[in-house]
């Protein structure tokens, strides 16, 4: 029986790698010192890459490999695969769609309720014993609150259904209208964004997308305005960002994603209307799994001669 041999681009959760360890002959490329040489030395034989969205999978990485058939990438961001070179040299790629969507979008809610309401703030108010002192200031509600929505997608629809129980009045912004969706569309994320409390960006990453939140969208948010950010850090500039901030342009952010991960700008360390995860959107164990689950299936479909379950179109 023939074994398929895989490029492994970057560690994944233990439990992919022992399944992927058992059903391939798996190389390494996150421990090679040499890389290049590396690629020459088993680059020929190599049927398959498993990578993630932050590892991806490059054009040089794909030149290397002439007989690879498929990138099996676990998560939903694919702007580290260079889609276009991937469907020039025919290779598929699939995701991990779905299976993520209800902890990426409890994690946007979960930011949008620290922010409104000072969760983070109130935890260090307890810890410096300021409670001795006096009460925290009052906090806002987000009922009958405007929050927008950069990208209602999988993830964006489900944090609107989400929102919908706390009362939040919902607007959109993408490509397109959805006029099945009972929310408010804005062909325009500027006047969206002035009309809005909050902004949540959950839009794909591309060159489209890059920087598309920029200083008038932060300006048009306001100094009573919060932007929330799960998608990745490119969609954001993070420089005006960090101006806005500063300049008190922008009232705060709750931000789970970065522009150069895992380094974050250290002004925003001192700013107490900012929260700070490290990209932990999908960061469960049930999610992981599931997700891992369906990077292993989409190999196991292919090398089978079926198609897989989750493709990537490029554009």
């Amino acid at each position: 029986m023939e074994v398929i041999e895989l490029l492994l681009v970057t560690p994944l959760m233990p439990s992919v790698m022992n399944e992927l360890e058992h059903s391939y002959r798996v190389h390494r490329l996150y421990e090679a010192d040499d890389r290049p040489r590396f690629l020459d030395e088993v680059g020929n034989n190599i049927r398959a890459i498993a990578t993630d969205g932050h590892a991806g999978a490059s054009a040089q990485i794909m030149d290397a490999l002439p007989n690879l058939e498929i990138i099996s990438c676990l998560g939903v961001g694919v702007d580290a695969i260079d889609l276009p070179h991937a469907a020039a040299q025919n290779v598929i790629v699939t995701n991990t769609p779905d299976v993520l969507n209800d902890d990426v979008a409890n994690l946007a809610v979960g930011l949008l309720l620290a922010a409104s309401r000072g969760i983070v703030a109130g935890d260090r108010f307890v810890r410096d014993r300021e409670w001795l002192e006096g009460n925290m200031p009052l906090m806002r509600s987000i009922r009958s609150k405007p929050v927008g929505i950069l990208g209602l997608g999988r993830i964006g629809k489900d944090i609107a259904h989400k929102l919908e129980i706390f009362g939040c009045d919902i607007l959109y912004h993408g490509r397109k209208e959805q006029p099945e969706q009972p929310y408010r569309y804005y062909a325009d994320l500027v006047a969206m964004a002035k009309d809005s409390d909050y902004l949540i960006v959950i839009c794909p990453a591309n060159d489209e997308t890059r920087n598309i939140v920029d200083r008038q969208v932060m300006d048009a948010l306001g100094p009573e305005g919060t932007l929330i950010n799960i998608a990745r850090g490119s969609v954001v500039d993070e420089a005006e960002l960090v101006a806005a901030l500063r300049d008190g342009r922008l009232g705060g952010a709750a931000l789970d994603v970065f522009a150069d991960e895992p380094r974050v700008p250290e002004v925003l360390f001192t700013m107490d209307n900012v929260i700070l995860q490290p990209h932990i959107g999908s960061a469960t164990v049930e999610t992981r799994q599931a997700m891992g689950d369906l990077v292993i299936r989409n190999l196991a479909l292919h090398f089978s001669g079926q198609p897989v379950a989750t493709p990537v179109v490029a554009g």
